[in-house]
């Protein structure tokens, strides 16, 4: 699935907009619980790699979901977060879940699915 946050992708063409796809996670803002700091309350040296989980949990969850709609990419892809109580963040991917085809082959056919047909040389007859 590919996943980019640009309106197009370069060398294709967008044949059908499937719809808003979106990916939900939430994490505990307690930073103990979390792992994000020790006892001692120094930073855990591993933060950016555990928040950044949180965001690529999102994106997979936010990809499946465009999967299953017969997507083959989601584009505007952009994050956004919010407090959820006092104890918990909610972290959240979204895009536009689109069905897109390389440019060269969508003047083949409407559908951009290939050549209408198959052209093969004719054989020569000995005659």
């Amino acid at each position: 699935m590919l996943v980019v946050t640009t309106d197009a992708i370069p060398g294709c063409v967008i044949r059908r907009v499937l719809g808003e796809v979106h990916g939900v996670t939430a994490r505990p803002r307690n930073p103990y619980a979390e792992g994000v700091k020790d006892l001692d309350g120094a930073m855990d040296p591993h933060m950016p790699e555990k928040l950044g989980q949180s965001r690529d949990e999102a994106v997979a969850i936010m990809s499946r979901q465009a999967y299953r709609r017969g997507a083959n990419a989601v584009v505007g892809m952009r994050f956004d977060h919010r407090d959820v109580g006092t104890n918990w963040t909610e972290i959240c991917a979204y895009g536009t879940a689109v069905l897109a085809v390389p440019a060269q082959r969508t003047a083949n056919r409407p559908d951009g699915a290939g050549p209408a047909r198959v052209v093969r040389p004719r054989e020569r007859t000995r005659g």
